[in-house]
């Protein structure tokens, strides 16, 4: 598929990036970038390449949301047109969660409604010092379509994320790191680089202890302990078959040795 809106940049170091690439309009999403958008992560899934993603968005933004061509059009689309955009929509939550690979999203300037539900969809959120967040939902009389209102309160808390979601506001850089919405903040100059050492740093992990690790933490949030450590045991039997595991323990008796 040829990509317009989305731009993927081929894996260096195990390191695959994905910049939303629709700068005029500060890479708000519309209908053919969803669309494509869906279709970069059934790329990057399939990459055996790729041990790790960086988000980014192209120009002074990482996204602001939802283009409001988009919403004007919806207003005089009938419900099943709207079911139809929303399903293409919730497509992309379910792909991201679907990824074994861990995904580093490189906030700069403004996440904004489901720009900021897209970087809520990464594992690990960098952003500038001068960035913005809000959950502008509100703003219209809408809701968050794409999961925002699943995301949000586990990275948050749940009356923190009301509150956001409730008033629309905007937080800062500060505040984000705060409150635990990114993992820490940056110059603005070196987000991407960051989100880059950080992934690079992460690839070079064995890759099948990094995706089953993912697994169990996600799985964690929601399942029992008990049918979680029987998960685990699983985990650990395929880790211990792995070549990796095997010539780490070697160096590592090798080292103890010397």
């Amino acid at each position: 598929m040829a990509f317009q809106y989305i731009k993927i940049e081929a894996p260096v170091d195990g390191v695959a990036v994905i910049e939303l690439n629709r700068p005029d309009r500060l890479n708000a999403f519309n209908r053919p970038m969803v669309v494509e958008w869906h279709a970069a992560l059934d790329q990057i899934a399939d990459d055996s390449r790729v041990r790790a993603v960086v988000l980014t968005g192209a120009g002074r933004a990482f996204c602001a949301g939802g283009d409001a061509d988009d919403m004007t059009d919806m207003q005089s689309a009938s419900n099943v047109e709207r079911k139809d955009y929303l399903r293409n929509i919730q497509k992309i939550p379910l792909a991201m969660e679907r990824l074994s690979q861990p995904v580093i999203a490189a906030v700069n300037g403004t996440a904004r409604g489901a720009g900021l539900d897209m970087a809520l969809m990464c594992d690990i959120r960098l952003c500038g010092t001068s960035s913005t967040f809000a959950e502008s939902y509100i703003n219209m009389g809408v809701i968050s379509g794409d999961g925002g209102t699943w995301f949000l309160p586990r990275v948050i808390g749940v009356s923190r994320a009301l509150e956001l979601l409730w008033t629309g506001r905007v937080v800062d850089a500060a505040e984000a790191e705060r409150i635990g919405l990114v993992n820490r903040v940056v110059a603005d100059a070196e987000v991407r680089n960051e989100g880059l050492k950080l992934a690079r740093q992460i690839a070079a992990q064995p890759p099948q202890a990094v995706s089953l690790m993912k697994r169990a933490v996600y799985h964690g949030m929601s399942g029992t302990l008990a049918a979680h450590l029987d998960m685990i045991s699983s985990h650990m039997a395929i880790v211990f078959d792995t070549p990796e595991f095997n010539q780490r323990l070697n160096a590592f008796h090798a080292r103890n040795k010397t």
